[in-house]
């Protein structure tokens, strides 16, 4: 029997009966468009992550663009992102005109090393991005003080981690702004594309809101140029239902992280670590090894599927080769790239499923060697 890397058909099934007539009360209202159902979710995640403004958009991607455009960020000015992420936090940058100044990741925990990102600092930079790699917060506490110290935006990108904690506070509330990704697969996931900015500037919330319709606050009056970047209301709404099942998807998915963690002990595999101070919401359980590929195609064999966060450094994509980089630049990227593996995660993974991926993988740890 196959084992998927995700399966949205068993949540799909168990929010059946709430999700429908959701759907069904926005077909009705015909009110397609950022709709009350969207301003309803809005209230409803701003008071789950603790903000006091939440501005939905149609897509991650959207969500650090307009954070960006409001904080001023343009033509000649450099925004600090991670080397290993999703290549959509560093789009957002060259959308602007920025320049994306890519920085190392800590071995410690895949997210952004604070040290290589104040020697990273010049007077060209306006702004960092950490990146809340696999749903485990990013060193906030010192991300924070480098922002201070030089005068910068700290904007989260939270796309992979939806009721993440820092000391106990939620991520996408440290910063000047916090951006999440709706899109399907994420721990909060609409059915299409969606967004969200967080933040607790009320005038900063109201320019958002314009940006992303055509940048009017009031009809047909543009003050300046906009976006398209609406959230439609089906995705309020699915959205709303879901996010009442958020923490109880949380701790099945810890479940899952601690059995495999525990399985998975004293195999030649590196585990993610979490730092105390940390709440990790494992978007994805992700684990080294120098024979990962010979290793994944063991797993294929055994019906077990995985996925790959990320195979290459986004400094090394053709789309960024202008600015130069090359191999050896990053060394901890580019070894997490070179060794990543994406187990099987969501909260329905059965106990019988989670078995067969440990049994299948310390079986293919066997061969490997």
């Amino acid at each position: 029997m196959t084992i998927p890397f995700l399966d949205l058909r068993a949540q799909y099934q168990e929010i059946r009966s709430e999700v429908l007539p959701a759907i069904e009360r926005v077909l009705a209202s015909c009110a397609f468009a950022n709709g009350p159902a969207v301003k309803q979710f809005e209230g409803t995640f701003a008071h789950y992550v603790g903000a006091k403004e939440v501005v939905c958009v149609n897509s991650g991607t959207s969500a650090l663009h307009l954070s960006l455009l409001a904080s001023g960020v343009g033509p000649g000015d450099e925004v600090i992102v991670p080397a290993m992420t999703f290549v959509a936090t560093a789009w957002a940058v060259s959308y602007v005109g920025a320049k994306p100044v890519f920085v190392d990741v800590s071995e410690e925990d895949h997210t952004l090393d604070p040290v290589q990102v104040e020697a990273a600092v010049v007077s060209r930079t306006k702004a960092v991005i950490p990146v809340h790699l696999y749903g485990l917060p990013a060193n906030l506490g010192a991300l924070q003080q480098v922002c201070k110290r030089h005068g910068l935006a700290l904007i989260e990108d939270a796309a992979q981690a939806h009721g993440a904690r820092y000391q106990g506070r939620h991520v996408g509330t440290f910063g000047k702004l916090g951006c999440f990704s709706f899109y399907p697969g994420k721990n909060l996931g609409a059915y299409g594309e969606g967004g969200a900015i967080v933040t607790d500037d009320a005038a900063l919330a109201e320019r958002l809101r314009a940006l992303r319709d055509h940048g009017q606050r009031t009809k047909y009056h543009h003050d300046e140029i906009g976006f398209n970047y609406r959230m439609d209301s089906i995705q309020g709404a699915v959205l709303d239902v879901k996010l009442r099942h958020l923490d109880a998807w949380t701790r099945g998915r810890q479940a899952v992280a601690a059995r495999y963690a525990a399985e998975l002990a004293g195999t030649d595999l590196v585990l993610p670590a979490v730092p105390p101070d940390r709440e990790h919401v494992w978007h994805l359980f992700v684990v080294r090894h120098p024979q990962r590929d010979k290793i994944r195609e063991a797993l294929q064999a055994q019906g077990v599927q995985t996925g790959l966060h990320y195979p290459i450094p986004v400094p090394l994509l053709q789309a960024y080769a202008h600015l130069g980089h090359r191999a050896g630049e990053f060394p901890v990227s580019e070894e997490i790239a070179a060794q990543c593996l994406s187990l099987p995660m969501y909260a329905e993974l059965s106990q019988m499923q989670q078995g067969q991926v440990v049994a299948a993988l310390q079986h293919a740890l066997r061969e490997a060697v």
